[in-house]
């Protein structure tokens, strides 16, 4: 019988993960009981995803504020921070900002404005427009964005970032001044010691602030990328990819992923004979339409991923190819003729008119977006996904 179904992604159970645990065990576990339960079979190709959060959970990668802020301050003694262009965000760098504040005695913290860097909104574009803002060149103080705009609250949160995170700060018993500019060098007449908390541009912030001639200069991903006190840490992204745990903690981005995915595909292999691909992923790369916000907040979607989940797709566009080359079949001669085109392509189609269209984008990108809307982000208790027919085409 002719197959009809296409992609399938399916969120899979799994118990509530403690430090300690063997994560590729209860991944295995969990896919093949998934699978017995549901009555489906693993596939060679399938895809076996698992959110970074519940690696990062059993490997107890947790950090304190009490830790961030000894980092902190041995990294800048007791000067001005400048703590410029963090995300508007409790979650992501509300408590963050606590343990940095914590091992400051004063921050002078500067937003990027009308928006993060990830599309989280102080104030709308066009109502810079009326008031006559340019925010390339404007650097707006507290006192000054008040004037011109009141009380800003985040369309989604309901949440007055400029306040929530000036009342954080100076709760830790930290003095702060806040400014609004998009320029880095703008922070340098204020201090010239400065944490950049940018997560995708943060390598030209360096760049640009190195050469205005900053003494002392961090990123987010320079804090914890070692034990501090016995802290959790990463080598690679320190507190970049960190979540709030508690109120006085955060999940770090989980390290040495790289195993877990090997482990994952072995085990599948000796239990099923077939060859699994798997990857690790965190934040989806897409942007909400409405909200505006594109939601990738981590470093990378996947930390760790195995060899076939490397590359971009190489396809056609169906609907190119039956409006041009086959324009003149249909019905069943139409699909013989495009299944034919498909099963004759031989290389790389990049910047092939039949491929047009397609998506660019990195396999782990566009399939850590499928992992992370299907597993969501709430309480569904789903942190493995399993995709069947991803790599799958008309003729398969």
């Amino acid at each position: 019988m002719e197959r009809l179904i296409g992609t399938i992604s399916r969120g899979v159970r799994a118990p509530i993960i403690r430090q300690g645990d063997d994560m590729a065990k209860i991944v295995i576990d969990s896919v093949l009981a998934a699978a017995k339960s549901e009555s489906f079979e693993i596939r060679d190709r399938d895809v076996i995803a698992v959110t970074e959060a519940v690696i990062a959970r059993a490997q107890g990668n947790y950090a304190t504020t009490q830790q961030i802020a000894t980092d902190v301050k041995a990294k800048f003694g007791d000067n001005t921070i400048g703590v410029i262009f963090p995300i508007l965000s409790r979650n992501r760098f509300a408590v963050c900002l606590k343990g940095i504040a914590m091992g400051a005695k004063k921050i002078v913290l500067m937003l990027s404005y009308p928006s993060d860097e990830v599309g989280n909104h102080l104030v709308d574009l066009d109502l810079l427009d009326e008031k006559g803002i340019n925010p390339w060149s404007d650097v707006l103080t507290e006192s000054k964005y008040r004037e011109l705009f009141g009380k800003s609250v985040h369309p989604f949160t309901k949440v007055d970032y400029i306040a929530y995170y000036k009342e954080l700060i100076t709760s830790a018993g930290c003095a702060c001044e806040i400014i609004l500019a998009n320029d880095c060098r703008a922070i340098l007449p204020y201090t010239p010691h400065v944490l950049y908390c940018d997560v995708h541009s943060r390598a030209r912030t360096k760049r640009l602030l190195t050469a205005a001639g900053a003494k002392t200069l961090y990123g987010m991903d320079d804090l914890l990328t070692g034990p501090v006190d016995g802290s959790g840490y990463n080598e690679q992204f320190g507190l970049l990819g960190s979540n709030k745990a508690t109120e006085d903690s955060v999940k770090l981005f989980p390290r040495d992923t790289q195993p877990v995915v090997d482990n994952i595909q072995k085990g599948i292999l000796e239990a099923t004979g077939k060859q699994v691909e798997v990857m690790v992923y965190g934040d989806g790369a897409f942007k909400d339409p409405v909200g505006k916000i594109w939601e990738l907040a981590d470093p990378v979607v996947s930390p760790a991923f195995t060899r076939g989940l490397d590359g971009v797709p190489n396809e056609v566009k169906l609907k190119y190819l039956a409006d041009n080359d086959f324009a003149h079949l249909s019905g069943t001669a139409l699909k013989e003729a495009v299944s034919q085109y498909i099963r004759s392509v031989d290389g790389d189609l990049t910047g092939k008119m039949a491929s047009q269209g397609t998506t660019p984008r990195r396999l782990t990108d566009l399939i850590g977006s499928l992992s992370d809307l299907t597993s969501g982000s709430g309480d569904k208790g789903t942190p493995i996904v399993l995709i069947q027919g991803y790599f799958d085409n008309y003729t398969m």
